[in-house]
Protein backbone atom coordinates (compact mmCIF):
# COMPACT_ATOMS: atom_id res chain seq x y z
CA UNK A 1 0.00 0.00 0.00
CA UNK A 2 1.00 3.33 -0.82
CA UNK A 3 2.58 5.33 2.22
CA UNK A 4 0.77 8.32 2.97
CA UNK A 5 3.30 11.64 3.25
CA UNK A 6 4.53 13.04 6.69
CA UNK A 7 3.88 16.37 4.88
CA UNK A 8 0.98 18.55 6.16
CA UNK A 9 -2.40 17.44 4.23
CA UNK A 10 -3.38 19.70 0.63
CA UNK A 11 -6.32 21.72 1.87
CA UNK A 12 -8.20 22.38 -1.62
CA UNK A 13 -10.61 24.57 -0.13
CA UNK A 14 -11.27 26.05 3.15
CA UNK A 15 -13.98 28.49 5.20
CA UNK A 16 -15.24 29.20 8.38
CA UNK A 17 -17.96 26.21 7.93
CA UNK A 18 -15.76 23.57 6.56
CA UNK A 19 -12.39 22.14 4.84
CA UNK A 20 -12.01 19.74 1.85
CA UNK A 21 -8.39 18.48 1.53
CA UNK A 22 -6.49 15.75 -1.06
CA UNK A 23 -6.49 12.22 1.01
CA UNK A 24 -3.41 10.50 0.63
CA UNK A 25 -3.61 6.23 0.04
CA UNK A 26 -3.02 4.86 2.54
CA UNK A 27 -4.27 7.27 5.32
CA UNK A 28 -7.35 6.55 7.94
CA UNK A 29 -9.54 8.91 8.03
CA UNK A 30 -10.24 8.15 11.43
CA UNK A 31 -8.76 5.35 14.90
CA UNK A 32 -10.42 2.01 14.20
CA UNK A 33 -10.01 -1.04 15.77
CA UNK A 34 -9.88 -2.65 12.00
CA UNK A 35 -6.32 -0.66 11.93
CA UNK A 36 -5.57 -0.85 15.04
CA UNK A 37 -1.54 -0.24 15.08
CA UNK A 38 -1.94 2.66 12.67
CA UNK A 39 -0.89 5.63 14.41
CA UNK A 40 -1.78 8.65 12.11
CA UNK A 41 -5.29 9.79 10.99
CA UNK A 42 -6.38 12.46 8.55
CA UNK A 43 -8.81 14.05 11.13
CA UNK A 44 -6.45 14.09 13.81
CA UNK A 45 -3.70 15.37 11.40
CA UNK A 46 -5.92 18.03 9.48
CA UNK A 47 -7.18 19.21 13.72
CA UNK A 48 -4.02 19.98 14.12
CA UNK A 49 -3.01 21.80 11.47
CA UNK A 50 -5.64 23.75 11.68
CA UNK A 51 -5.55 23.97 15.50
CA UNK A 52 -9.91 23.31 16.10
CA UNK A 53 -12.02 20.45 16.08
CA UNK A 54 -13.09 19.10 12.93
CA UNK A 55 -15.90 16.43 11.79
CA UNK A 56 -15.49 14.10 8.80
CA UNK A 57 -18.67 14.96 6.59
CA UNK A 58 -18.27 11.04 4.68
CA UNK A 59 -15.85 8.18 4.36
CA UNK A 60 -12.96 7.29 1.89
CA UNK A 61 -11.48 3.89 2.25
CA UNK A 62 -7.47 3.84 3.39
CA UNK A 63 -6.63 2.85 0.41
CA UNK A 64 -8.73 5.77 -1.53
CA UNK A 65 -6.78 8.93 -2.68
CA UNK A 66 -8.87 12.02 -3.14
CA UNK A 67 -11.44 14.29 -1.56
CA UNK A 68 -12.63 14.44 1.54
CA UNK A 69 -14.99 16.38 3.31
CA UNK A 70 -14.61 18.18 6.82
CA UNK A 71 -16.54 19.94 9.16
CA UNK A 72 -15.38 22.67 11.03
CA UNK A 73 -18.24 23.10 13.63
CA UNK A 74 -21.48 20.22 14.65
CA UNK A 75 -23.92 21.98 13.17
CA UNK A 76 -22.24 21.93 9.45
CA UNK A 77 -20.98 18.34 10.39
CA UNK A 78 -24.88 17.47 10.57
CA UNK A 79 -26.08 19.21 7.49
CA UNK A 80 -23.49 17.68 5.44
CA UNK A 81 -23.33 14.30 6.88
CA UNK A 82 -27.53 13.88 6.05
CA UNK A 83 -26.36 15.26 2.49
CA UNK A 84 -24.05 12.38 1.93
CA UNK A 85 -26.46 10.23 3.36
CA UNK A 86 -28.80 10.96 0.76
CA UNK A 87 -25.83 10.84 -2.10
CA UNK A 88 -26.94 14.59 -3.16
CA UNK A 89 -23.21 15.49 -3.81
CA UNK A 90 -22.28 14.43 -7.22
CA UNK A 91 -19.10 12.44 -6.61
CA UNK A 92 -16.79 10.78 -9.82
CA UNK A 93 -13.95 8.56 -9.13
CA UNK A 94 -11.43 7.08 -11.21
CA UNK A 95 -10.80 3.12 -10.39
CA UNK A 96 -8.55 0.32 -12.62
CA UNK A 97 -10.57 -2.82 -13.31
CA UNK A 98 -10.07 -6.00 -14.15
CA UNK A 99 -11.63 -6.99 -17.12
CA UNK A 100 -13.17 -4.58 -19.75
CA UNK A 101 -16.50 -3.64 -19.21
CA UNK A 102 -19.03 -2.33 -21.30
CA UNK A 103 -18.35 1.24 -22.95
CA UNK A 104 -21.11 2.73 -20.20
CA UNK A 105 -23.77 1.74 -18.06
CA UNK A 106 -25.30 1.42 -14.38
CA UNK A 107 -24.85 -0.71 -11.93
CA UNK A 108 -28.41 -0.58 -9.62
CA UNK A 109 -27.64 -3.18 -7.05
CA UNK A 110 -29.16 -2.88 -3.67
CA UNK A 111 -26.51 -3.41 -0.93
CA UNK A 112 -26.45 -4.11 2.78
CA UNK A 113 -25.54 -0.83 5.17
CA UNK A 114 -22.04 -2.68 6.49
CA UNK A 115 -19.99 -4.56 4.03
CA UNK A 116 -18.09 -5.65 6.51
CA UNK A 117 -20.67 -8.35 7.89
CA UNK A 118 -22.50 -10.96 6.13
CA UNK A 119 -25.80 -9.43 4.02
CA UNK A 120 -27.53 -12.25 4.72
CA UNK A 121 -30.06 -10.93 7.50
CA UNK A 122 -29.11 -7.15 6.66
CA UNK A 123 -32.12 -4.66 4.81
CA UNK A 124 -30.90 -4.20 1.83
CA UNK A 125 -30.41 -0.30 0.65
CA UNK A 126 -30.93 0.89 -2.88
CA UNK A 127 -27.47 1.58 -4.40
CA UNK A 128 -26.80 3.24 -8.17
CA UNK A 129 -23.29 3.63 -9.59
CA UNK A 130 -23.21 5.33 -13.36
CA UNK A 131 -19.82 4.18 -15.26
CA UNK A 132 -18.14 5.17 -18.49
CA UNK A 133 -14.80 2.89 -19.59
CA UNK A 134 -12.12 5.68 -20.37
CA UNK A 135 -9.76 3.38 -21.42
CA UNK A 136 -8.65 -0.30 -21.73
CA UNK A 137 -5.24 -2.14 -22.04
CA UNK A 138 -4.07 -5.79 -22.47
CA UNK A 139 -0.70 -6.02 -20.10
CA UNK A 140 2.15 -8.91 -21.29
CA UNK A 141 1.12 -11.29 -18.72
CA UNK A 142 -0.97 -14.04 -17.42
CA UNK A 143 -3.52 -14.78 -14.84
CA UNK A 144 -5.68 -17.16 -16.09
CA UNK A 145 -3.25 -19.99 -18.18
CA UNK A 146 -5.91 -19.81 -20.66
CA UNK A 147 -4.95 -16.11 -21.84
CA UNK A 148 -1.45 -15.10 -22.55
CA UNK A 149 -2.55 -11.57 -21.40
CA UNK A 150 -4.46 -9.91 -18.82
CA UNK A 151 -7.20 -7.70 -19.39
CA UNK A 152 -7.96 -4.14 -17.78
CA UNK A 153 -9.67 -1.30 -17.64
CA UNK A 154 -10.05 2.50 -16.41
CA UNK A 155 -13.03 4.19 -15.66
CA UNK A 156 -14.50 6.86 -14.62
CA UNK A 157 -17.42 5.96 -11.90
CA UNK A 158 -20.40 7.91 -10.12
CA UNK A 159 -22.21 6.92 -7.41
CA UNK A 160 -25.64 7.92 -6.77
CA UNK A 161 -26.38 6.64 -3.55
CA UNK A 162 -23.89 6.96 -0.36
CA UNK A 163 -23.12 3.14 0.55
CA UNK A 164 -19.93 2.42 2.32
CA UNK A 165 -17.67 0.00 -0.28
CA UNK A 166 -20.64 1.12 -2.78
CA UNK A 167 -17.79 1.23 -5.85
CA UNK A 168 -15.75 -1.57 -4.75
CA UNK A 169 -18.83 -3.92 -4.59
CA UNK A 170 -20.92 -2.77 -7.20
CA UNK A 171 -17.97 -3.60 -9.93
CA UNK A 172 -17.89 -6.42 -7.86
CA UNK A 173 -20.90 -7.59 -8.71
CA UNK A 174 -20.55 -6.94 -12.47
CA UNK A 175 -17.53 -9.33 -12.36
CA UNK A 176 -15.06 -6.49 -12.73
CA UNK A 177 -13.68 -6.04 -9.49
CA UNK A 178 -11.21 -2.53 -8.65
CA UNK A 179 -7.25 -3.77 -8.54
CA UNK A 180 -5.72 -3.82 -5.51
CA UNK A 181 -8.79 -4.25 -3.74
CA UNK A 182 -8.27 -7.04 -0.92
CA UNK A 183 -11.69 -7.50 0.33
CA UNK A 184 -14.17 -7.30 -3.05
CA UNK A 185 -11.30 -8.44 -5.65
CA UNK A 186 -9.05 -10.79 -6.95
CA UNK A 187 -6.02 -11.86 -5.24
CA UNK A 188 -4.29 -13.48 -8.16
CA UNK A 189 -4.67 -10.10 -10.22
CA UNK A 190 -3.97 -7.62 -7.12
CA UNK A 191 -0.49 -9.86 -7.08
CA UNK A 192 0.17 -10.10 -11.07
CA UNK A 193 -0.18 -6.17 -11.19
CA UNK A 194 1.76 -4.79 -8.39
CA UNK A 195 4.39 -6.92 -9.05
CA UNK A 196 3.90 -5.41 -12.96
CA UNK A 197 4.07 -2.32 -12.01
CA UNK A 198 5.98 -1.93 -8.93
CA UNK A 199 3.23 -0.44 -7.39
CA UNK A 200 0.63 -2.36 -4.55
CA UNK A 201 -2.75 0.18 -4.12
CA UNK A 202 -6.29 0.24 -3.80
CA UNK A 203 -6.54 1.89 -7.56
CA UNK A 204 -9.40 4.06 -6.71
CA UNK A 205 -9.32 8.02 -6.39
CA UNK A 206 -12.06 10.54 -5.32
CA UNK A 207 -12.06 12.91 -8.62
CA UNK A 208 -14.46 15.51 -8.20
CA UNK A 209 -17.05 16.45 -5.95
CA UNK A 210 -19.99 18.72 -6.86
CA UNK A 211 -21.22 20.16 -3.46
CA UNK A 212 -24.13 22.53 -2.43
CA UNK A 213 -22.81 24.35 0.31
CA UNK A 214 -25.04 23.88 3.81
CA UNK A 215 -25.10 27.57 4.81
CA UNK A 216 -24.47 29.64 1.90
CA UNK A 217 -26.53 27.15 -0.89
CA UNK A 218 -23.63 28.00 -3.26
CA UNK A 219 -22.62 25.06 -5.15
CA UNK A 220 -19.10 24.49 -4.84
CA UNK A 221 -17.03 22.47 -7.70
CA UNK A 222 -14.01 20.82 -6.42
CA UNK A 223 -11.42 18.55 -7.65
CA UNK A 224 -8.26 16.72 -7.03
CA UNK A 225 -6.10 15.56 -9.95
CA UNK A 226 -4.98 12.18 -9.85
CA UNK A 227 -1.44 11.91 -8.59
CA UNK A 228 1.87 10.57 -10.00
CA UNK A 229 0.63 6.77 -9.45
CA UNK A 230 -1.81 6.86 -12.30
CA UNK A 231 0.41 9.18 -14.97
CA UNK A 232 2.64 6.32 -14.17
CA UNK A 233 -0.04 3.74 -15.96
CA UNK A 234 -0.15 5.56 -18.91
CA UNK A 235 3.42 4.04 -19.38
CA UNK A 236 2.98 0.95 -19.24
CA UNK A 237 1.29 -0.78 -21.89
CA UNK A 238 -0.67 0.76 -25.14
CA UNK A 239 -3.68 1.99 -24.01
CA UNK A 240 -6.95 2.39 -26.25
CA UNK A 241 -8.51 5.36 -25.11
CA UNK A 242 -12.68 5.80 -25.65
CA UNK A 243 -14.81 8.43 -25.32
CA UNK A 244 -12.99 11.01 -28.53
CA UNK A 245 -9.84 9.85 -27.57
CA UNK A 246 -9.58 10.97 -23.91
CA UNK A 247 -6.16 12.81 -23.05
CA UNK A 248 -2.97 11.63 -21.51
CA UNK A 249 -3.90 10.40 -17.47
CA UNK A 250 -1.78 13.53 -16.06
CA UNK A 251 -4.99 15.84 -18.44
CA UNK A 252 -7.99 13.76 -17.14
CA UNK A 253 -8.47 16.67 -14.21
CA UNK A 254 -8.97 19.14 -17.19
CA UNK A 255 -11.72 18.05 -18.53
Amino acid sequence: MSEAPDAALQLLYLDEHLAVIDKPAGLLVHRTALDAHEERFALQMLRDQLGRPVWPAHRLDKGTSGLLVFALDADTASRLGQSFELGEPRKRYLALVRGWPADAGTIDHPLARDPERPSQGQVLLEARTDYCCLARVAWPFSVDGRFPQSRYALVEAAPRSGRRHQIRRHFKHIAHPLVGDATHGKGAHNRAVANFLGLQRLWLHAWTLSLRHPHTGQILDLQAPPGAEWTALEQRGDWRWHLDARPAFAELAQR
